[in-house]
């Protein structure tokens, strides 16, 4: 990208925090990157981009599929994270989605990922390689710990 070009700003990706509501405690989905991928062993959640002509929250069930093989319950949209990424000269602006999933939960990781784990909340907050995920994570717990977003439930729930 030539000197003092303009940054793009764009609604480019999405985050899918993958939990399943266990009774007194829930399990957070972490995947651990493959070592062959950019940021070889971290770990995170579930994250992908947007095809064209693809909505975010169907991004989300898209790459949940893709990336675990895991179904989606029930989807709720959280926040909006942005990144920059340098080498494209873009800030992304990842949709932040919360997943439930139901027993059992059979994980089936493809080639980004090598791993995974199930962790409480605390366990997958310290996993967590950037401070953005764990942000989104925390605002998961507030706003959905009751089992659901409560009064604002109609504007959080996508499916």
């Amino acid at each position: 990208m030539p000197e003092g070009s303009p940054v793009e700003v764009r609604v480019h990706t999405i985050d899918v925090y993958v939990v399943r509501p266990l009774p007194g405690d829930w399990r957070v989905l972490v995947l651990r990157r493959a070592p062959t991928t950019r940021c070889p062993t971290s770990w995170e959640a579930v994250h992908g981009r947007i095809e064209a002509g693809e909505r975010p929250e169907e991004a989300a069930v898209r790459e949940l599929r893709e990336e675990t093989g895991l179904a989606v319950s029930r989807l709720y949209n959280i926040t909006v994270q942005p990144f920059y990424m340098q080498s494209a000269g873009v800030v992304t602006n990842a949709v932040v989605f919360a997943a439930f999933v139901e027993e059992p939960a059979p994980v089936l990781v493809g080639d980004e990922h090598d791993a995974f784990e199930w962790l409480g909340v605390e366990e997958a907050l310290a996993r967590f390689a950037f401070p953005g995920e764990r942000v989104s994570l925390r605002e998961i717990v507030e706003l959905l710990s009751s089992g659901d977003a409560g009064r604002v439930d109609d504007v959080m729930r996508v499916l």
